[in-house]
Parts: C-alpha cells; structure tokens; sequence
C-alpha cells in the first residue's frame, strides 16, 4: 500500500513539533521528489513512480523525533514513526536507508555512531534514486542545492569508497537540471 499525497502531508502535520519544522522538512522532501521524477523521466531501468514519490515525501519525516539526539538517528526514528503509523516496510525503509550513501555496520562501528548496528543501504532501484536525489538538496539554514561534484566533495570525508558509491549512483541515474528549482525555491546553489 502507498500512501497518498495527502496521507504524507497529514503525517508530517501530525508529528511537526512547529510550522516552521513542517515548512522546511516538507519543503525538502517536496524537492528531492521534484529532482527523483526528472531523473526518473530520463532513466533507463523500470521504476515505480508511485514508490518512489511515497519514499521522496516520507524519507525525512524522522526529523520531528530529533529533539536533542544527533541526527543521523533520524533515518531510524522515521522507520520507527512510519511503523507506528501502520506503514508497510517498504515505505518505512524510506527513511532508514537513505542516509549518506547508506550506512553498513562497518560505518556504525568505525564512527561510532548512536543507531543500532545494521545495515542501512538501498536495495532496491527506488531507494536507490531517493537515496541519490536526496544529496542535492540540503535542510541546512539556509537551505541549499549541491551539484553533484559538490556532494562528492562534502562525502568524500568519510571515504574514497562513499565517493565511489556516489559516483556509481551518478552513473546510473544521471545528474538533475538543479537550475529550475534553484530560481523556483530561491535556495543558494553550491
């Protein structure tokens, strides 16, 4: 079952601490759907477009759980509010695979990082692309777009291998027009 449009927005009304959390966090995965459905337009492999926009909309939504937690938990907390909400897993792994280039439990144990030890990695050609849309668009204050030469850079401090991922995403699934969305947004380009 994938949840609507509207179901996705009733979810992140319902766990938004603040409006101005909801405008940024729905803002956000609003974006990353904008870039996933050109890259999707212009791929080769056979997607779900109704999954991958469910995943683009959702893949944020554990940022309302963050409170004071770092957050790189907010991947396992959106898992667990996606449950909570009856989610099915294939919607929930959204949230909890789409960090970084994906977290593997090497990761985990070598930064030591506050989530339970897992692997956290896109499995399927959906998760893959919302994985990938996601590193164009960032939530920071301000808000921002990164060109993909500008992602690889800022990835590369966790690794040559993040990098290479990166770079393999990059090739299957090309490189978003990013210039509409910076003029439609108003978000700085990096």
């Amino acid at each position: 079952m994938i949840p609507t449009d509207r179901e996705i927005r009733a979810l992140h009304r319902a766990h938004a601490p603040s409006p101005e959390a909801l405008e940024v966090v729905h803002t956000h995965c609003e974006i990353v759907w904008a870039i996933a459905e050109q890259l999707l337009s212009r791929c080769a492999e056979e997607l779900d477009a109704d999954l991958v926009r469910a995943g683009c909309l959702v893949h944020d939504i554990g940022v309302y759980r963050l409170g004071d937690a770092p957050y790189v938990r907010h991947g396992v907390l959106g898992h667990e509010l996606l449950a909570e909400a009856g989610m099915p897993e294939a919607i929930r792994r959204f949230a909890s695979c789409h960090t970084g280039v994906g977290l593997r439990r090497a990761d985990i144990v070598a930064q030591n990082l506050p989530i339970p030890l897992g692997d956290y990695v896109a499995e399927t050609g959906e998760e893959a692309l919302v994985m990938y849309a996601d590193k164009f668009h960032s939530k920071s204050d301000p808000p921002a777009f990164f060109t993909a030469t500008a992602f690889a850079a800022r990835i590369g401090r966790f690794g040559s291998d993040k990098v290479e991922r990166f770079d393999a995403m990059r090739a299957r699934f090309g490189e978003p027009d990013l210039a509409p969305l910076v003029t439609r947004y108003g978000h700085r380009l990096v």
